[in-house]
C-alpha cells in the first residue's frame, strides 16, 4: 500500500502532478546553485519564458524514482547507482539536445574532470546526493501533496498546468 500510494498509484492526473512538482523542484535547486556558484541573483534555468519548471527535474525524479525505489535499503547503493544513473541520463539529454537544438544548455567546461563540457565529476557525485534525497524524502512529500490535492480537482489542475506549459514553451 506505502509503495503504491508513493508511486501515484495508477492515476494520470497524479502522475502529471508529480512529474511538474519536480520540474519546479529542478528549477528553483538549479537557479540556488547557479546563483551561488556565480554570486548573482540567476532565475532563468527552464526551458520557457515565464513559468519555474525546469521539465528535465521532472523526467528525473519520476524516472529516478522508478529505478532507484528498489536500492532504498541500501543508501550507498543507491547514491552510487543514482550517480550513474543520473549522469548518464544528463548525457543522454545532451546528446539529444545537441542534435535538436546544435548545442547542450549547461557548460561544465570549466570544472575539473569535465567530458566535453557535457559531463563532470562535481554533478555526478551531486547527483548521488540528489538520488538519495529523492528516494528518501522528497518522493514521499512530492506524493503527499500530490495526493492533498481533492480528486476533483487534480485532472483540471493537470490539464491546466500542460496546457500552460505547452503555450509557454511555443511562445
Amino acid at each position: 500500500l506505502v509503495q503504491t500510494r508513493l508511486m501515484m498509484g495508477p492515476d494520470p492526473a497524479k502522475i502529471v502532478l508529480a512529474f511538474f512538482t519536480y520540474s519546479l523542484f529542478g528549477y528553483i535547486m538549479e537557479c540556488i546553485v547557479l546563483s551561488i556558484e556565480k554570486r548573482k541573483l540567476i532565475l532563468n534555468r527552464g526551458f520557457t519564458v515565464h513559468l519555474p519548471l525546469c521539465i528535465i527535474y521532472g523526467f528525473g525524479g519520476m524516472l529516478g524514482f522508478a529505478l532507484l525505489h528498489p536500492f532504498k535499503d541500501n543508501i550507498v547503493l543507491l547514491y552510487l547507482v543514482g550517480a550513474v544513473c543520473a549522469t548518464a541520463f544528463e548525457f543522454i539529454v545532451a546528446q539529444m539536445q545537441l542534435k535538436l537544438f546544435g548545442s547542450f544548455w549547461w557548460d561544465y567546461s570549466q570544472k575539473p574532470f569535465n567530458y566535453k563540457g557535457i559531463l563532470c565529476l562535481e554533478s555526478t557525485l551531486g547527483w548521488g546526493i540528489v538520488s538519495v534525497v529523492i528516494i528518501c524524502v522528497l518522493h514521499r512529500m512530492v506524493a503527499g501533496f500530490v495526493g492533498a490535492i481533492p480528486a476533483q480537482l487534480r485532472t483540471p489542475l493537470a490539464v491546466l498546468v500542460v496546457l500552460a506549459y505547452a503555450a509557454d514553451f511555443l511562445y
